[in-house]
């Protein structure tokens, strides 16, 4: 039970920031737009599927709180502002979805908070991945830090790597689902932004070499997670190749593929913890009886739907979309 859990909790984190990374990458993209046609075959390329998009992180949440509730709690008392940072952002983005094509009076107001909140979002979720990989002030696995114990050099920087990442990963969106000035101006992004990450992530690799993070010692000792960084390189060098010969489909995939690398790279070099380096699975697993408990509903049922119906909404929404609709 407790390898189904991490299972299930890996997968939803995984899904989440590929299927909610790129609707948040084109709201971090929206705010750079030249005219109101953009902006709406910007909004109009994610509005079927965003609100779909976010229900794994409730997932990730309502597992976090049956399954590891230690893990549940200590990360909530770590990250009580930038959780609440986090949530407002993506109901400033909710919000402008319904309200950005009905506003007659200050319409400007609703492209601030789609495009403002997603950044917030996504500058939050790097943040606490950060923090994480830098370690929290825990004793006994009780955080003993204050609300501003997460916030350091090294989280802000990993902060704005998310955002050029989710950008990236909107702009293939983009690429795949536009048409017109507004897939141009995707594929002219996605070169600058794949160099940035590129320079942003050097730059959280030279900050833990000088740190010397924990994490660290994990690749001495695994050299297997090396695979992680060839994926990496392979998805890069054929990424570079579909974007000169101008594929729209193949790009967001392998930005994908980028983005699950990085992740199983994380995951495998915190094995077997859930809090690096304090709280492991096992201490952090509820009882056998709640872990089963759960299996008969979540796990048997509403998760298998869930996967269902994001695959049918995805083949019921393929294709591009029209830029001169009025909603989606």
């Amino acid at each position: 039970m407790i390898t189904f859990w991490v299972s299930v909790l890996a997968l939803s984190i995984l899904l989440y920031v590929l299927l909610d990374g790129f609707d948040l990458g084109v709201g971090i993209l929206y705010g750079f737009a030249r005219d109101d046609g953009q902006r709406r075959a910007m909004m109009g390329a994610v509005a079927p599927v965003w609100d779909g998009n976010e229900t794994w992180l409730v997932v990730s949440g309502v597992v976090l709180w049956g399954a590891f509730p230690t893990v549940y709690a200590t990360l909530f008392s770590a990250f009580y502002l930038p959780l609440l940072f986090l949530l407002s952002g993506l109901i400033l983005r909710g919000v402008a979805f319904e309200f950005r094509n009905k506003a007659r009076h200050l319409p400007w107001v609703w492209d601030v908070a789609f495009a403002g909140g997603s950044l917030v979002a996504a500058f939050m979720q790097g943040s606490m991945i950060g923090a994480l990989v830098r370690g929290l002030p825990l004793l006994n696995g009780n955080y003993q830090g204050d609300e501003f114990s997460w916030l350091s050099p090294f989280a802000i920087l990993c902060g704005a790597g998310l955002c050029l990442g989710y950008a990236l990963l909107g702009a293939c969106w983009l690429v795949r689902k536009s048409d017109g000035n507004v897939q141009v101006r995707a594929f002219r992004l996605i070169p600058a932004l794949s160099f940035a990450s590129l320079a942003v992530l050097a730059a959280v690799l030279l900050i833990a070499l000088n740190e010397n993070l924990q994490v660290l010692t994990r690749w001495l000792e695994r050299p297997y997670l090396f695979v992680f960084p060839a994926i990496g390189i392979i998805a890069s060098i054929t990424l570079a190749l579909s974007i000169r010969r101008r594929r729209e489909r193949e790009p967001f995939y392998l930005v994908a593929a980028l983005f699950a690398a990085a992740f199983g790279s994380l995951a495998v070099s915190f094995w077997p913890y859930m809090i690096p380096f304090s709280v492991t699975i096992k201490e952090a697993a509820a009882p056998q009886s709640s872990l089963t408990f759960m299996f008969w509903g979540e796990g048997l049922f509403v998760l298998p739907l869930m996967l269902l119906y994001t695959a049918i909404s995805y083949r019921v929404f393929r294709g591009k979309g029209s830029p001169t609709a009025a909603t989606y």
